[in-house]
């Protein structure tokens, strides 16, 4: 039986191919970085089969189905693939718009449509990276966040909708996580370091969190340790949203 995995090939997608990788289910890896994702499957140890392509077409979606079918059957989705792009609704045009809820919004739906059979033949999980922004959101970011709100509706929809038939589906919800993602965002800035330190002070703990930490709570998610847990988005923040923006420390 097989995980599928989307974002496979870099960021939290990547933490999560290596910590799963562990779990000794064979591994389907899904992303549209070709290059990226042949270099991931070389260094795992697991068994793996890479797809390359947009989770936004839905013939992406379909080869991973039919290469988990494969491989036994999926167990497990862990949608990680997801786009970051700035604009309020004023400034986000039509075609900018399409492009984040294409990836990450349709990816999802697509993904869990074409695996759902499987996952519930075997009684499976799903789980389905969103953000705080899911949650709450920062100026400027107006497609991504009402992306990342969907998402955890899609989860929570998969959820109700499968319970009975033993599927599982819940979201994580990250605060400011390393990645290359981030990177790039804080490149783009006039003092990069000024906005780690930014960064840094958001969080309570006084850092981002470390992408292996995210996978770690995927892999448990996923895990019959998670059984009873489904319809739930679980942030992972560093005590991002526990603190009252504004409070004086």
């Amino acid at each position: 039986m097989a995980i599928v995995i989307t974002g496979a090939a870099n960021g939290i997608g990547e933490a999560v191919a290596l910590r799963l990788a562990l779990s000794g289910e064979p591994l389907v890896l899904v992303d549209i970085d070709e290059v990226a994702l042949s270099r991931l499957a070389k260094n795992l140890s697991r068994q793996t089969v890479s797809i390359a392509g947009s989770v936004a077409d839905e013939e992406t979606a379909e080869r991973a189905a039919a290469a988990a079918k494969d491989l036994g059957g999926a167990i497990g989705l862990s949608h990680n693939a997801g786009i970051q792009r700035y604009g309020s609704a004023l400034e986000t045009s039509p075609a900018l718009w399409d492009e984040v809820m294409g990836v990450n919004l349709r990816g999802a739906y697509l993904m869990a449509r074409a695996l759902l059979p499987q996952l519930v033949e075997r009684r499976g999980a799903c789980v389905f990276m969103a953000s705080v922004q899911g949650l709450a959101t920062q100026q400027n970011v107006a497609a991504y966040t009402a992306s990342k709100h969907g998402l955890i509706g899609l989860a929570k929809s998969i959820a109700v909708d499968f319970a009975t038939k033993g599927v599982r589906s819940n979201a994580v919800a990250p605060g400011s996580v390393k990645t290359p993602m981030l990177d790039g965002a804080v490149g783009l800035a006039d003092d990069p370091a000024a906005v780690w330190r930014e960064i840094d002070a958001m969080h309570p703990l006084g850092r981002p969190a470390e992408a292996r930490e995210v996978a770690d709570l995927v892999a448990f998610l996923l895990s019959d340790e998670a059984s009873f847990i489904t319809g739930e988005t679980i942030r992972i923040d560093g005590g991002l949203m526990a603190r009252l923006g504004g409070s004086p420390k």
